[in-house]
């Protein structure tokens, strides 16, 4: 049976303390899942193993996991040294019908105005199965980072606006990039393009670098 949604905050970190420290393989064999021996067709299964054990609700739907506690959560894969892996998605960039759209109503800032980030040591020469969950914690961006969050959105949703989508890169961004998020080059999506006109392009992504997120590692467990 699929656990319950956690009815408040410390109910939910009760069950973040009590998978620290196990392997991806301990935690799915308590729950009868089986974990896969690579994760190239499934990228995100871990997280998807996580949310189900927590009581994650939202699914992709543009509202944080916990709906009902306001919080979103990320795992993150770290490297021996405490640093993160890889960039960490936020959100599905709008394409098209931007009018009206503003950071204070965007999914980026729903989502990461309270998250429970769950470190996860996946270095490549660990199995899947064998990866361990850290000790997660709860996080909520600084006046400084809310500045710079709000700046690399509106930069490039601007960029977007204007029809520009195919300028944008992962170089753009001082935290916040956009980047693509597709299962291959096949799978395409309207998007404005010059002069206002549709386009097909590739969907794409909003990601948090991994200076970001590992100067928020650092602030909570040192260097």
């Amino acid at each position: 049976m699929r656990p319950c949604a956690p009815k408040s905050i410390n109910e939910l970190l009760r069950r973040v303390d009590d998978i620290a420290g196990l392997t991806v393989g301990d935690l799915a064999s308590q729950y009868q899942f089986k974990a896969p021996k690579d994760l190239l067709r499934e990228k995100g299964w871990i997280g998807q193993l996580i949310e189900w054990v927590l009581g994650a609700m939202a699914g992709s739907k543009p509202e944080p996991d916990f709906i009902d506690l306001g919080i979103e959560l990320k795992t993150i894969p770290i490297s021996y040294s405490g640093k993160p892996l890889e960039t960490t998605f936020v959100s599905v960039v709008p394409l098209k019908e931007l009018q009206g759209l503003t950071w204070q109503k965007s999914p980026v800032k729903k989502k990461l105005n309270h998250v429970l980030w769950l470190p996860i040591l996946s270095e490549r020469d660990i199995a899947p199965e064998q990866r361990i969950i850290g000790s997660g914690f709860l996080w909520q961006p600084t006046i400084t980072q809310k500045m710079q969050l709000q700046k690399d959105w509106e930069q490039q949703i601007e960029i977007i606006a204007l029809g520009e989508i195919e300028q944008i890169n992962g170089k753009l961004g001082q935290v916040l990039q956009i980047r693509p998020k597709a299962a291959n080059s096949k799978v395409l999506t309207d998007a404005i393009g010059p002069n206002g006109k549709i386009i097909q392009t590739l969907p794409r992504g909003f990601y948090l670098k991994t200076n970001f997120t590992g100067d928020i590692l650092k602030a909570q467990f040192g260097a």
